[in-house]
């Protein structure tokens, strides 16, 4: 347990009433989205950077564990308090937009910013925010930047790491960094904004995010192929992106979430529907989309579409999307619980990645509905177990070990936007050499040599 003198020190920095250690609170703040439970100590509630410099440097000093943290919407407990400690929540008071410079095309904001809001507050601007995670409404900016997050978008305009031009950070001693500049180009000094960017909240914690902004595109079309298996859709996506397209997104679903769509959400989809490819294409003339469409749907039929739909009508555009916005809850049909992993492959491995899951799905005679962003190789692979059987739950990560190491020997990764956190921390091994791990510890042990920020958190 913390000693009581600490409390007291923390309620001088931050005020009595920011510092909670009643039952509710610490409940509230022992789980994230994959609902596992691990209990704090204590909840701060920083008011601004100086005050998080106080704390880190006191509790540095102290030994006494930091686990930073936004909404907590993370997949894989990337923020939950493995070895107790104090969660420094900054979802409070640093939520602010500093600044939107139209000129500059930037916008300057607080680690606890809802991504949605900046996204509404930049449109108004004429001006575009592109990473849009799946839970975009309620996670912050700077737990998308601990995590890398991606989105629907990532096809045409990347991940969270390519809009962050520069972080302001307090290390585990209590120091204030800068990393990176507000420039386009910049190439002086090592690139320690990078290696923050995804770091899970495990070597700084970041107080101000400087983003790249876009001009908004001014229009847009949607998109559905439908093909007869998911082999054929496979084909389609990495072949129509070397014919051209540059869609926005292009997301898919196989043939279990197409029949789960149709059974639980009552989604009007052939009967013969055995893999659907959705998505948008934007641009700012009409021409320039059409083209698009075109090439889409010409490399679409080559490669197996029965059918192809686009459309620029927004309550036709809604309803296609619907499908895709429903694969998860549809695919609870299927089983209790769901062993979500969120693995990442060559575009072109997508055929034979999707064909091995299969396999291991029959060879532990259990349910693999997928579907994701396919446009950059991302599937969301879902083994489906009875959660009350502990046997099968057993055999469902036996199975996700398996797929795991079948993607990364294709030359994919552990996860493609949902971090690595406590849930993948065992699976490291698998993706990377033992000196490759080694180096990472050397990292961490470099920011944090006393390792008390967000302990236990990717297998280092």
């Amino acid at each position: 347990m913390i000693d009581v003198k600490h409390i007291e020190y923390l309620k001088n920095v931050v005020g009595e009433d920011d510092i909670k250690t009643d039952k509710a609170h610490l409940r509230a703040y022992s789980y994230d989205a994959t609902k596992e439970h691990f209990y704090p100590e204590a909840i701060v509630f920083p008011e601004n950077e100086e005050e998080i410099s106080k704390i880190l440097k006191y509790c540095n000093e102290n030994k006494i564990v930091i686990v930073p943290r936004g909404a907590g919407s993370g997949f894989t407990g990337g923020a939950l308090p493995v070895k107790g400690g104090i969660v420094l929540a900054v979802e409070k008071y640093m939520n602010k937009i500093l600044e939107i410079n139209d000129k500059d095309m930037v916008a300057v904001v607080q680690p606890g910013v809802i991504n949605s809001h900046l996204q509404k507050e930049v449109e108004k601007r004429g001006l575009f925010y592109p990473p849009d995670p799946a839970s975009m409404d309620y996670s912050t900016i700077g737990g998308n930047v601990a995590e890398n997050a991606g989105g629907m978008r990532a096809a045409k305009y990347g991940l969270t790491r390519d809009y962050v031009m520069c972080l302001r950070a307090v290390l585990p001693n209590g120091e204030i960094i800068r990393a990176g500049k507000r420039t386009i180009k910049d190439v002086a000094g090592y690139n320690v904004r990078d290696i923050l960017i995804a770091s899970e909240g495990s070597l700084a914690v970041i107080t101000e995010i400087t983003l790249k902004l876009l001009p908004k595109p001014r229009m847009k079309k949607t998109y559905m192929g439908i093909f007869e298996n998911v082999e054929d859709a496979m084909n389609a996506v990495y072949k129509s992106l070397a014919d051209g397209a540059m869609p926005v997104a292009m997301e898919f679903m196989d043939s279990l979430v197409v029949k789960a769509l149709r059974e639980k959400l009552g989604v009007n989809l052939p009967d013969w529907a055995g893999a659907l490819l959705i998505g948008d294409v934007d641009g700012n003339v009409e021409e320039e989309i059409n083209y698009q469409l075109g090439i889409l749907e010409k490399s679409f039929i080559e490669n197996g579409a029965k059918e192809f739909i686009a459309t620029a009508e927004e309550e036709k555009s809604k309803e296609i999307w619907f499908a895709r916005r429903n694969a998860s809850q549809s695919i609870t049909i299927y089983g209790s619980k769901k062993i979500n992993e969120d693995i990442s492959v060559p575009r072109s491995k997508l055929p034979d990645a999707l064909k091995g899951i299969n396999e291991i799905g029959k060879k532990y005679n259990l349910t693999v509905p997928c579907f994701g962003h396919a446009g950059d190789g991302n599937i969301h692979v879902n083994v489906m177990v009875d959660g009350n059987n502990e046997d099968e739950v057993k055999k469902g990560y036996r199975a996700v070990e398996e797929i795991f190491k079948l993607v990364v020997d294709m030359g994919g990764t552990l996860s493609g936007e949902h971090g690595i956190g406590l849930s993948k921390a065992p699976f490291m091994k698998i993706a990377f050499s033992e000196a490759e791990m080694n180096l990472f510890k050397r990292i961490k042990n470099a920011f944090d040599p006393n390792g008390i920020l967000n302990p236990g958190k990717m297998g280092i």
